[in-house]
């Protein structure tokens, strides 16, 4: 991603003119295409010897490769992305027609962020690793049940809530509630895309809870005009039917989040491959990215809402 990332730690929206008006509004791939020529006409030469400008298929084959990452990497692989993807941020913000991406990028530094700490090793004789604060009463769980779960606690709990939060969270609790699920998993929105209706990624999910066009159609949504995923509520009704239906079939909430994720086939297949009826012993056959998601949701449901996993009801 280093053509990418060039761009995104050094340009900003005022190092080339403004596109002349139009009267007709070009689609997103063209205003990208009218960046980048601009960039390519009217940046000083000093500044295009440091950055590099990608175009939009480079930048659209970068973030498919880091998706192709969390879908099939390792703790190990992800790890290195870590110092790469927080100077997108801002860039995506700014780039014409890719702003839908920054919700989902921003949920998955997170766990690329958490991956990079736990396997950094440490230091012959550099300082010791933090001592961890006690485990808030309430909310801690037996880490056998979901590994990492005390590393994600703490790391969750050091921030607030997104501002966002307190605007959906009403709405998405009631609508986990009316379809018989434990509405503390409705914090599986922050974990997904930051509680952002427009979120997008790569790979084709869309929405607040990232919803695949298959699996949303497969729960009833309209996923062309309008698409149902951006809507707050009907996409809630359906994560929340998801959820319920891979609780039924899997017997546990981890195993059920670790599939939302991953896929039921994928997590069905690891069960059966090494003989494991829990997430704690099927974690390591998973992706990287499901292997830091499972407990970042348990973490944000019990620092959000005091339900540490081992407290939830037993899925029906």
């Amino acid at each position: 991603m280093a053509g990418v990332l060039a761009v995104a730690t050094g340009v900003r929206a005022e190092t080339a003119p403004s596109p002349p008006p139009s009267a007709a509004q070009p689609d997103n791939g063209a205003l990208y295409d009218t960046a980048k020529q601009l960039f390519d006409n009217y940046a000083p030469d000093d500044l295009k010897s440091q950055y590099y400008f990608p175009s939009r298929q480079e930048f659209d084959a970068n973030l498919r490769k880091f998706q192709n990452a969390l879908d099939n990497g390792s703790l190990q692989d992800l790890a290195p992305y870590a110092a790469q993807i927080r100077p997108m941020l801002p860039l995506l913000r700014s780039m014409p027609g890719y702003s839908d991406y920054e919700g989902w990028l921003e949920a998955k530094l997170d766990e690329i962020e958490e991956a990079s700490v736990l396997t950094t090793p440490a230091r012959p004789g550099g300082p010791p690793p933090p001592l961890r604060r006690p485990v808030t009463p309430g909310i801690a769980a037996d880490t056998r049940l979901v590994p990492y779960y005390a590393s994600w606690l703490e790391r969750v709990r050091e921030r607030p809530a997104p501002s966002a939060a307190a605007r959906y969270m009403p709405r998405l609790r009631a609508a986990f509630v009316a379809e018989g699920v434990p509405p503390e998993l409705a914090w599986l929105a922050e974990a997904e895309s930051s509680f952002n209706a427009d979120a997008k990624s790569p790979a084709g999910a869309k929405g607040m809870f990232q919803l695949k066009a298959d699996t949303a159609k497969g729960l009833g949504l309209s996923t062309f005009l309008p698409d149902d995923r951006t809507d707050p509520d009907k996409a809630a009704h359906a994560a929340a039917r998801q959820l319920r239906l891979l609780g039924h079939r899997f017997g546990s909430w981890p195993l059920a989040i670790a599939a939302y994720n991953a896929g039921e086939g994928r997590v069905s297949r690891a069960m059966e491959a090494h003989r494991a009826t829990t997430f704690a012993q099927v974690a390591a056959a998973l992706p990287g990215e499901t292997r830091m998601y499972v407990p970042k949701v348990c973490a944000l449901m019990a620092v959000r809402a005091g339900v540490p996993p081992d407290q939830l009801p037993v899925p029906r």
